[in-house]
This record gives C-alpha cells, structure tokens and sequence, in this order.
C-alpha cells in the first residue's frame, strides 16, 4: 500500500487531500497541533474511509515534524509522498509598514522554514529506500499559494512565505531529479476555507465581478484532486511545475 504523509490533514485543504488519497487506497499519516482528543471525531471520520494515523507536531517545530515523519515512514518501512500542507496566515492582518517582527517570525518558521526542512528529511528518508523497496516511485508536492506573485499588503509576511516556498519546490526538484522522484508546487487561489472566512463577503463580490474567470469559490477539493494528479505519476516528467488551482486567477487579461 502506498503511503503519504500530510501536514495540516485536520481540516480545511489538509483534511480534503488525506481524505482523497485514503479513498484511492492509500495509508495516510496527518499532523495538526490540536491534541488527539480534539480532533477524535475528524479521524474517526477519516478511518471510515482508509487507514491513518494522527501526529499533533507544529510545522514550526522542527524536531517535532521530522520526528513524526520519521515515526510514521518507520512505521510503513516506506514514505512514498510527503504533502507539505500546513500554513498560516497572519493572526493579524496590518500595513506593510506595521509588520511586527515576530508576526513575520512565527508566519516564516510555519510556512516556509517548517516545509523546507520536511523536504528535507523526507528526500534523505525516500533516497535510503530506493534501492529496496520494490515498485517505489516517490514525490514531494508543496501546497503553495498565489500569494506568491500576488501582492497583499496587509499580509505581506504570508506573500513572502510563500514566494519562498515557490524555490524551495524548485531546488528539492533540481536535487532530486537524478534520483528521479518529481518534487511539485501546487497553487491555490481562493480556496473557501477556514483561513478566507474572514473576507468572504469581499472575495462574493470579487469573484462576482471576474476577479477569476470561472466565477466560483476554490474548493478544497479541488486542491485535493490536484494533488491526486501528482500521486498517479502521470506527471512525474514535469518534476518543478507549477499547478495552478485557482479558477484562472494566474492569466493575465484584457
């Protein structure tokens, strides 16, 4: 059985992509920094559908997370994809000008600091398998954002984060090309999560006005059913692409 590891699998986008895989037959390990008994009814959920297993870690924190990779591909004897998931936006939204450092802080080590490292435990834990597992073909894949070229001032430590997190996709690809296991970016718009809850009534009215050309909310499912593209191997030959799932947001128009 072909096994994944998520980041950020509690709910909102995480949560749509673990359920995705278990129900194509994968085993999926999620982590989410709520304790076990909060997030008791989600697994129970989640089990219905597949096996899987719960690490509470912090992306931000890096023993943490690399040691429920770990734990979980020890567990498995494999790791055959790593979703790195996990995010935050700012608590509080502010000028430019008023970033807080530690806002900016604690958004980086979440965002990018916290995915760069899984990356890179994850390619040192899928090269050691190559030579002995069987039919094993491996990948990474970066849940970004179109933050990344889009700017938003009142967040700017979010857009920065996840700029960065663009090359970070980019040099674990170049890295690992000759080992063969394809590293991926995919690029949510505006997906409906708890995370656009906030600003809902102005994205109804942007997305109504054409702010993206199919006039609707992202789903997390359909991040999720991008991710499942990645998983087939169908897309194993455009290792450092990014897909964009956005409803058209990325074209430039007239």
């Amino acid at each position: 059985m072909k096994t994944a590891f998520v980041t950020g699998g509690t709910r909102g986008i995480g949560l749509a992509i673990a359920g995705a895989l278990l129900d194509a037959g994968w085993e999926v390990a999620i982590t989410g920094r709520s304790p076990l008994s909060r997030v008791a009814n989600t697994l129970d959920a989640l089990g219905a559908r597949g096996p899987v297993s719960y690490f509470p870690s912090d992306a931000a924190d890096i023993d943490a997370a690399r040691s429920a990779l770990e734990s979980a591909a020890g567990r498995w004897g494999r790791l055959d994809m790593l979703v790195n998931n996990a995010g935050m936006a700012p608590e509080t939204r502010s000028d430019l000008l008023e970033t807080a450092p530690g806002s900016f802080d604690r958004v980086m080590a979440v965002n990018l600091r916290g995915p760069f490292f899984l990356c890179q435990a994850a390619a040192r834990i899928m090269l050691r398998a190559l030579p002995r597992v069987e039919d094993y073909r491996p990948r990474i894949v970066n849940i970004g954002s179109v933050s990344a070229y889009t700017t938003s001032v009142n967040r700017g430590e979010y857009c920065v984060s996840k700029a960065g997190l663009s090359m970070v996709t980019a040099l674990f690809a170049d890295r690992l090309a000759q080992a063969n296991i394809p590293v991926f970016e995919i690029r949510p718009g505006i997906i409906r999560t708890d995370m656009t809850e906030a600003v809902a009534e102005r994205y109804d009215r942007l997305i109504a006005e054409g702010l993206t050309p199919i006039r609707r909310w992202g789903q997390p499912g359909d991040v999720a059913a991008a991710v499942l593209c990645c998983a087939s191997g169908q897309l194993d030959f455009s290792t450092g692409q990014v897909i964009n799932v956005d409803g058209g947001f990325h074209m430039r128009r007239l």
